[in-house]
């Protein structure tokens, strides 16, 4: 049985906590008022806990749709709505759910909504990045006792109590879902209407049992949240939390120093000397996201690499130059990472040789990083029939990873030394999503957080064939495809013995990055900022969540 007592989400008792507040101003603390604003540097796509596995959503999702199984900022699994899991055979999973606890208005909370919750997330529509590919596995999923859900697999999955760590819950009844719902591979009975995702701007939809229940919604503008009355475990810090999205880093960081926000996430790195020495404190910690750049290798009939031109006349003209494992290494081989960390990042970010930092699970110590050598860079070019090089375009968001377009720009230069002439097409988030999910380019810069924290995640995620079937690749959208990396990725999740699983896991990695799959270019180093009297822990998973925020004395 796995059985572990639930940490303290914060350091201070729940006396000090309720004796002190913040300032209406965003000065010092004091005790008047129990309010927090944030500053967000990218905006949830969607209140809905199931629409998009996004970082920013998941995020929100923590403060209202609480998982059955949840993590610290160090990304150690612990116990939320289930007390405790067991591995019952290699195929069932036995949670033993959280007595007593309650949905935000007022409705139990029992293994009927576990259901539900199975049940609708594979009915989300148009999802970018769907959560359906962690319960594709089941085969079953029942309640022996309202307090009792049992899984069943078609496979062995020892990472399931990890895996479900990204799934909220939702209550069944202010889901539209008339009475005791029947899970069932291919369609459950009972669900009655679910809900659209556009529907969970209503709070009498967006029914969590978290800390926090949804106030008002006003998408592009702000989020606000306030205390949930009946949480079950210790009672918030704040009475409301405002989140505002101000995606631009400059009026972020002056909305900080004139007092209009209480916390900042990403925080200009070249400002962060000038908000300390204001009297703020910043904290930093590494991430486990990975900067990467995805390259076009799908080759089904009729396809056409999009943003390619130019390419030299030995070649055929419409061949997509991607597909050659030696032009992927020399686009590899000609970015100097070094230069991008220490110019482009001002030294907060960690040069990436696979897509994990070291100590994760799964990732190998001093994996090496890709050497800058332009050099061996144009002669693999010349051997792979490109001599003069081609003409690419480099997509990228420039308001969603820190420095994003910056570090594209940076590329773009670099390529274009070794003969890649290499344009820019830089959006917003919203718009650079939309248009990577339509194949739109054949390269693009974006960001993976594994949100298992475990390598399994990113290979299942952005190099496993892709496979709709059975969810895997979902976010492979290079359509990379190597069957020995699947087969030793596959065969890691089956595996129960964590030492075994993670030679798997370090085996298949180091297959997947010899093959230039995609070009990991740094890991994300993440600051917050804060007035005097707060204190924020960093997180692993990038996430600010209002519940690891500390009032100090």
């Amino acid at each position: 049985m796995i059985e572990t007592r639930r940490r303290p989400c914060r350091t201070l008792s729940r006396a000090v906590l309720c004796g002190w507040a913040l300032a209406s101003a965003g000065g010092p603390l004091g005790a008047a008022a129990r309010d927090l604003r944030i500053g967000l540097a990218a905006e949830a796509t969607s209140i809905d806990p199931h629409f998009h596995n996004l970082g920013p959503n998941n995020a929100l999702r923590r403060h209202i749709f609480e998982g059955l199984v949840t993590t610290d900022p160090a990304m150690t699994v612990l116990p939320a709505l289930a007390l405790a899991w067991t591995a019952d055979d290699a195929h069932t999973w036995t949670f033993r759910l959280r007595p007593n606890v309650t949905f935000s208005d007022g409705t139990p909370f029992t293994a009927n909504d576990v259901i539900y919750t199975f049940c609708r997330i594979p009915l989300v529509e148009n999802s970018p990045s769907s959560f359906a590919t962690f319960v594709r596995p089941f085969e079953s999923v029942t309640a022996p006792d309202p307090l009792t859900v049992v899984i069943r697999t078609a496979e062995p999955l020892p990472l399931l109590p990890t895996n479900i760590t990204a799934l909220g819950m939702l209550s069944a009844k202010a889901s539209g879902a008339p009475g005791p719902v029947t899970f069932a591979k291919g369609g459950c009975a009972g669900m009655g209407t679910p809900p659209k995702s556009t529907d969970f701007g209503n709070p009498k939809i967006a029914v969590g049992t978290g800390p926090y229940a949804l106030k008002e919604y006003v998408r592009g503008t702000q989020v606000v949240l306030a205390r949930n009355p009946t949480y079950w475990g210790a009672a918030p810090a704040f009475d409301t939390v405002t989140m505002k999205p101000i995606v631009s880093t400059g009026p972020r960081v002056a909305a900080l120093l004139a007092g209009d926000a209480d916390l900042i996430e990403n925080p200009a790195i070249q400002d962060l000397p000038r908000i300390e020495a204001a009297g703020f404190t910043v904290a930093k910690g590494l991430s486990n996201r990975i900067i990467y750049i995805h390259l076009d290798q799908f080759d089904g009939p009729g396809w056409k690499t999009p943003t390619i031109r130019g390419t030299d006349k030995a070649a055929p003209p419409d061949k997509n130059p991607l597909l050659d494992r030696r032009v992927r290494e020399a686009l590899s081989k000609a970015i100097d990472r070094k230069a991008v960390v220490e110019r482009v990042m001002g030294g907060v970010a960690q040069g990436a040789g696979e897509l994990l930092p070291f100590p994760l699970a799964g990732t190998t110590k001093d994996f090496p990083v890709v050497a800058y050598d332009p050099k061996a860079a144009k002669d693999l070019l010349a051997q792979a029939g490109y001599p003069n090089g081609f003409e690419i375009t480099l997509g990228t968001p420039n308001d969603r990873y820190i420095n994003d377009e910056k570090i594209a720009q940076a590329v773009a230069q670099m390529w274009s030394r070794i003969g890649v002439k290499t344009s820019l097409d830089a959006a917003t988030a919203s718009t650079f999503f939309t248009r990577r999910n339509t194949f739109s380019f054949s390269a693009y810069l974006a960001g993976w957080g594994a949100d298992s924290g475990e390598m399994s995640n990113s290979l299942n995620s952005l190099l496993l064939c892709f496979d709709p079937e059975s969810g895997r690749g979902f976010t492979n959208r290079g359509r990379y495809c190597n069957r020995e990396v699947d087969r030793l990725t596959i065969e890691a999740m089956r595996t129960f013995d964590e030492n075994e699983r993670s030679a798997l896991l370090r085996r298949a990695s180091a297959l997947a990055m010899a093959d230039y799959p995609l070009i990991p270019l740094h890991f994300e180093v993440t600051p917050w900022a804060t007035v005097k009297g707060l204190r924020y822990t960093p997180r692993i998973d990038q996430y600010t969540l209002a519940m690891d925020v500390a009032v100090v004395k």
